[in-house]
């Protein structure tokens, strides 16, 4: 039988909910019994693409972010949305180290850090309407 749970969430782009955003995919993801191990991960991905929401996407202004979660027998996919300003080369944010806000002193890892933590990374985004990050982990027993 396959087992499919849902949930939705829509947050200010505030980075104090940034925490928010990692301990409640933390909680949904808990009924998988993930190891310490596999929680850490998720939670740094999902901190990686909230940020780049409320930093880039939003440049730290107002805006809402989109977050969803689907457990689909033993795999957790996380999608996370902004309305922000898009990415114009997704390609080239993508490579480690790449920052379009060098000033701000951002690693230019995020990215990265998705794609070593999850098991699968999409970013889909188009100027001026935003991006939306969709990541996927399996969660081993």
């Amino acid at each position: 039988m396959n087992h499919t749970n849902e949930m939705f969430l829509v947050f200010d782009s505030d980075s104090k909910n940034e925490s928010f955003a990692r301990t409640v995919v933390a909680a949904f993801v808990s009924q998988l019994d993930p190891t310490m191990e596999e929680i850490a991960d998720i939670k740094t991905a999902v901190s990686e693409a909230v940020t780049n929401c409320i930093i880039h996407g939003y440049d730290n202004q107002e805006g809402k972010i989109e977050m969803g979660c689907k457990i689909h027998d033993d795999i957790i996919e996380i999608v996370i949305t902004d309305k922000g300003v898009g990415i114009e080369d997704v390609e080239q944010a993508m490579e480690p180290l790449y920052t379009s806000r060098p000033e701000l002193e951002r690693s230019g890892m995020g990215f990265s850090f998705m794609e070593a933590f999850m098991d699968k990374l999409e970013v889909v985004s188009e100027v001026g309407e935003g991006t939306t990050v969709k990541m996927e982990k399996a969660i081993k027993h």
